[in-house]
């Protein structure tokens, strides 16, 4: 049996990990919150790393504040440069492969196809700054491991925008989202299947890879599936970017060009607009989702 020790216990991925690990009876997991487990404290890590054999490490614990980044960029740093490369250390030391998430903010959002692997970065941010960082010190410490940058992650779990939306079609008359910003929308489970696949089926073939969810929309059209699929009467406006100014400035287009891994590991991926359905029907049956 793998063991599989899964960082940031309390996020979204790592409560879709969590939330599908019955389904790979062959996986032994031990999910870790960050008091529990600090990436960024070399006696907390090895503690953790000596406590027990780990096969694999998945690590979902990260600094996700687009926003809070610009001012909050130390702490930033810390989580998820620091971080990750303190992981990597510990992962190489106890001879376990590590498996990190990034993001599509490593780009800056001037293509106008889907980013592959190999494209040049320019993270516009702090954020996307610090998770790409992050990426380069875990390829310079660790041979054996797993980089998925993945896109606009949403699910059951957690705070996203599939939640939020749900929140204001109910409790609002009117909102307005921007147009202008063109991604995939990736549901968190779907990239959890993806990363257990992976350590299930024991593949060596390691590096870079990017994971969503098939399909390129704008935040105003996800928003109105949204709104479609859970019957909101509530009124959608269309706006610019420059209408909503944010701190962090977003990559205008950031779609994600999945084929290296669909390929690498012989996987369906499934369309946005399906994965979103899933996410609306279980939510609907009123489970209670933290």
């Amino acid at each position: 049996m793998l063991t599989v020790l899964v960082t940031g216990k309390t996020g979204q991925l790592a409560q879709c990990v969590k939330h599908i690990s019955q389904q790979y009876p062959s996986l032994q997991f031990s999910f870790k919150s960050s008091s529990e487990l600090d990436i960024t404290n070399d006696e907390s890590l090895e503690a953790a790393f000596s406590s027990k054999q780990f096969d694999y490490c998945i690590n979902c614990a990260a600094y996700t504040n687009v926003d809070k980044a610009e001012s909050e960029s130390a702490l930033a740093h810390k989580i998820n440069v620091l971080g990750a490369k303190n992981l990597a250390i510990a992962c190489q030391k106890h001879n376990v492969t590590l498996i990190h998430v990034s993001t599509d903010f490593v780009f800056d959002g001037t293509a106008s196809v889907p980013y592959s692997e190999d494209a040049s970065t320019n993270p516009l941010g702090i954020y996307g700054k610090t998770k790409l960082e992050g990426e380069t010190e875990i390829s310079k410490i660790l041979n054996n491991h797993f980089i998925i940058r993945t896109s606009w992650l949403y699910s059951e779990f957690g705070n996203n925008f599939l939640k939020t939306m749900l929140k204001f079609g109910k409790e609002r008359e009117e909102i307005n989202v921007v147009s202008d910003q063109i991604g995939s929308p990736t549901y968190a489970v779907d990239l959890a299947h993806v990363i257990l696949c992976l350590i299930e089926g024991k593949s060596k073939c390691y590096g870079l890879y990017h994971f969503s969810n098939n399909g390129a929309i704008s935040w105003y059209e996800f928003a109105g599936e949204i709104f479609k699929l859970s019957n909101s009467p509530i009124i959608l406006n269309k706006i610019e970017s420059k209408d909503y100014p944010t701190k962090a400035v977003r990559p205008k287009y950031s779609v994600l060009d999945s084929f290296k891994i669909k390929e690498r590991l012989d996987i369906e991926i499934p369309c946005w607009k399906t994965s979103l359905e899933t996410a609306i029907t279980n939510l609907n049956r009123n489970i209670n989702y933290s």
